[in-house]
């Protein structure tokens, strides 16, 4: 063989070993999913509600040092395992910036991502929604009444949205902050998010809170200052922005509300017809000293015998001597329900029935049910419509029609019906 046709030769396979090569690669990326190419902007999500059974992983990287700091990565990580009570969620997955994106992926994994990329793509939804509409009963669920407590659901949640889309149209647009929040009680096991309303059976939805955390065996065994003044629950206030965020989108949210007359009525009776070493000094010493001529010394000292019109004096009035107090807010206030999008309302009226149907939906343990017994001054008859009634009597005309204008929106949300005829 000559020198000359060894280097040609040589060439050939040069040239062979290059268009292969090139083949080669434009097969590969031909395999390629685009997915992992190019980050997504908005996650697709699709859902369906069905009770799940509990879990107990917490988001990593959540603190409880309260600072609402900027997040270091999307709360949308790792949403299929974590998806808040009720829900089956697909997620297009999103790339972390921490991650390998242009990892390759083995070809089942790469069929699973082809296949949820052709899936026809969802509406986004806004961070605080973690649940549309609950679907599927649990087993003990399963009766006549399912039915229609799911009805009722649908109809409260209607008619709070409407009227939050008509008075509170600014309020979608705001920002989750840790004092709208600052209400809200965390049970991690079972994924559920509770707003206090004080006086709407706040104190027993505490005592089933910490049995759900396993922090007791029983709803009977605590104590009213445990529930209140201890710190086995956490607020979700006591998270960082990522721990908030997480558990607003990915937890069941819900609160109960109750009657706004009849709520006032019951903290008015709590607070004020009962010995009380914070209400007296702080609220009634400053009412009597207003509202009340000549009013005597052992009062002025005291703070105790503040009468129903005189609180309701202190209430309308916009230079109030004091400040307003959870138990007499307004639930518009405390639980921002325009802005934090709950999953169930529950009411005091039909407490048994709304709490007992919410805890099959949870799937909380079956032993488990909404305890029924007057947290305090157990001996005195429960605040209903006619003892609401027999106070606000005392009142004028005018003094019960602001009464209701103060707690207007209460009562559009809520949809709670006027409670006197002579109202407009």
């Amino acid at each position: 063989m000559t020198p000359r046709a060894g280097t040609m030769r040589l060439a050939c396979m040069f040239s062979s070993i290059l268009l292969f090569g090139a083949a080669g690669l434009l097969l590969f990326i031909s395999l390629q999913d685009p997915t992992e190419l190019a980050l997504q902007q908005v996650p697709g999500i699709k859902f369906n509600i069905r009770p799940q059974e509990p879990h107990s992983d917490l988001p990593s990287g959540s603190s409880q040092d309260g600072d609402f700091k900027a997040p270091t990565e999307r709360v949308t990580r790792d949403l299929p395992s974590r998806a808040p009570r009720g829900l089956n969620l697909q997620v297009s997955q999103q790339p972390q910036a921490h991650l390998n994106v242009g990892a390759r992926l083995r070809p089942q994994q790469r069929r699973r991502r082809l296949l949820i990329k052709k899936m026809p793509a969802a509406a986004a939804i806004p961070a605080n929604i973690s649940a549309g509409t609950f679907v599927r009963p649990a087993p003990r669920a399963l009766d006549g009444r399912w039915v229609s407590l799911h009805q009722s659901q649908q109809e409260r949640k209607r008619v709070m949205r409407e009227a939050c889309a008509k008075y509170r149209a600014s309020s979608s647009r705001r920002a989750v902050t840790p004092r709208h929040v600052s209400r809200i009680f965390v049970e991690d096991r079972h994924r559920v998010l509770y707003c206090e309303v004080p006086k709407a059976g706040c104190s027993n939805w505490k005592r089933v809170l910490m049995v759900l955390a396993g922090l007791a065996s029983s709803t009977t065994d605590i104590q009213h200052n445990t529930v209140h003044y201890g710190s086995a629950l956490k607020r979700l206030d006591t998270f960082d922005r990522q721990g908030i965020l997480h558990r607003l989108s990915t937890y069941t949210k819900m609160l109960f509300v109750r009657e706004p007359f009849e709520r006032l009525v019951s903290a008015f009776r709590d607070k004020f017809e009962h010995p009380n070493s914070y209400y007296h000094p702080v609220f009634g010493k400053a009412i009597l000293a207003r509202y009340r001529a000549n009013a005597s010394r052992e009062a002025l000292r005291t703070g105790a015998g503040v009468r129903f019109p005189e609180f309701i004096q202190y209430l309308l009035d916009v230079h109030r001597p004091v400040g307003m107090d959870i138990h007499w807010d307004h639930v518009s206030r405390l639980c921002s329900p325009c802005l934090v999008d709950y999953d169930f309302v529950g009411k005091f009226e039909s407490m048994e029935d709304d709490a007992n149907f919410f805890l099959s939906l949870i799937r909380a343990p079956r032993n488990l049910t909404f305890p029924r017994f007057k947290d305090r001054h157990s001996q005195e008859a429960r605040t209903t419509a006619q003892i609401a009634h027999q106070y606000f009597a005392q009142l004028s005309t005018l003094q019960r029609q602001r009464t209701y204008d103060f707690y207007y929106m209460d009562y559009l949300m809520f949809n709670y019906s006027k409670p006197f005829a002579d109202l407009y």
